[in-house]
C-alpha cells in the first residue's frame, strides 16, 4: 500500500509539471501582447523597462527555468493588470469565496443525487424511478450558465423569494449554488441508480434476504455500502469540476471569486494570471484524484493495487 501511495505522489508530481511545461508553452502562443492592446504607444523605455521587470526580456529558456523555479517556491508572479499584486495573494483573497460555493453545492449534489439514485432503484420502473431520471434528464440538460440566469430572473427578481445576486448572507447563496449542483445531482443520481440495480441482483442480497433481514437493514448495510464504491471514483473530479465550474455562475450572481479574474485575464492577456490560475486548479485537481485513489484502496480492501501495492 505504501509502495503504491508512493508511486501515485510520484504520477501526480510528474502530472503537474507537464501541466505546467504546457501552460507556459500556451501562453507564449497567445495573440496580443501582455502590455495591452496599447503598448505599441507605451514610450520605448518604459515598455522596456516592463519587460524586464516581468522577465520577458529574457530567452524562452531562462524564462521557463524562473517560471518553474517560482512554481517550486509557491511563487505564481505578478499580475499584469494589478502590478502591486501577486498572483497567490489575489487567490488567497478571491478563492475563500469560490471554494465555499463548490462546497455547497457538492454536499447539495451528494446528498440529492445520492437520495435520488437509491429511490430509482429501490422504485425501478414505478413513479420513484421514473421522477428521479426526470429530474437526471434535466439536469444533463440544462447547463449551469442557463440554469442561473433563469433562477436569477424567476425566483430572484420576478417572484423575489431570493436574492438574484451578490454575496452576503446565507440566502444569497443558495441560488448560485443549486444552479452550480444541478448537473452534478444528474450525474450522481444515475450512478447510484446503475450500481445500485446491479448490487440488488447480487447472490449475496438475495442470500441476505432469505436470512430474514429487514429491507432496511439489507438496503443500508449490504447494498447501498457496495453501490456507493463506484461514486467514491468519481467525487473527487466531480469535487474539482464544481470548483471550476464556479468561473461561470460567479459571473452570473456577482460572487467575489476566482471567475472575475480568471475571465478579465483572458481578455487582457495577463500571462501570469492565467498560468496561476490554471496551476492552481490543476494542482487540485490532482490532489484530489490522489486522495481519491488512496481513500478508494483503503474503503474496498478487495481492490488490488498492483504490485507493491498492498
Amino acid at each position: 500500500m505504501i509502495k503504491f501511495i508512493l508511486r501515485r505522489f510520484l504520477y501526480a508530481l510528474i502530472t503537474l509539471w507537464l501541466i505546467a511545461t504546457f501552460t507556459f508553452v500556451l501562453m507564449k502562443n497567445l495573440p496580443g501582447n501582455p502590455l495591452g492592446e496599447g503598448a505599441e504607444k507605451i514610450p520605448k523605455a518604459t515598455r522596456d523597462m516592463l519587460m524586464k521587470q516581468y522577465g520577458l526580456d529574457k530567452p524562452l529558456w531562462e524564462q521557463y527555468l524562473t517560471f518553474m523555479n517560482n512554481i517550486i517556491h509557491g511563487d505564481l508572479g505578478a499580475s499584469f493588470q494589478f502590478p502591486a499584486h501577486k498572483v497567490t495573494d489575489i487567490i488567497k483573497q478571491a478563492f475563500p469565496s469560490s471554494l465555499e460555493l463548490g462546497l455547497i453545492s457538492i454536499v447539495i449534489a451528494i446528498v440529492v443525487g445520492l437520495t435520488l439514485g437509491i429511490i430509482a432503484a429501490l422504485k425501478h420502473n414505478k413513479a420513484g424511478d421514473y421522477t428521479a431520471m426526470f429530474i437526471a434528464i434535466l439536469g444533463v440538460s440544462i447547463p449551469s450558465f442557463v440554469l442561473g440566469p433563469m433562477l436569477s430572473y424567476y425566483v430572484g427578481v420576478k417572484w423575489g423569494i431570493l436574492p438574484a445576486g451578490l454575496w452576503k448572507g446565507p440566502e444569497y447563496k443558495v441560488l448560485p449554488a443549486i444552479a452550480l449542483s444541478f448537473g452534478t445531482i444528474a450525474i450522481l443520481a444515475r450512478l447510484m441508480r446503475t450500481s445500485m440495480l446491479d448490487v440488488l441482483n447480487q447472490d449475496y442480497i438475495k442470500t441476505a434476504k432469505s436470512k430474514g433481514l429487514s429491507t432496511i437493514t439489507v438496503v443500508v448495510k449490504h447494498t447501498i455500502r457496495n453501490a456507493i464504491l463506484p461514486v467514491i471514483t468519481i467525487i473527487g473530479p466531480i469535487f474539482v469540476n464544481v470548483i471550476t465550474g464556479t468561473l461561470v455562475v460567479e459571473q452570473i450572481f456577482s460572487v467575489p471569486g476566482l471567475g472575475k479574474h480568471f475571465v478579465s485575464s483572458v481578455y487582457s492577456n495577463d500571462y501570469t494570471m492565467i498560468s496561476g490560475l490554471t496551476i492552481f486548479y490543476s494542482a487540485i485537481l490532482i490532489v484530489v484524484i490522489f486522495i481519491t485513489d488512496v481513500v478508494y484502496g483503503l474503503v474496498d480492501p478487495r481492490i488490488r493495487l498492483g504490485k507493491g501495492g498492498k
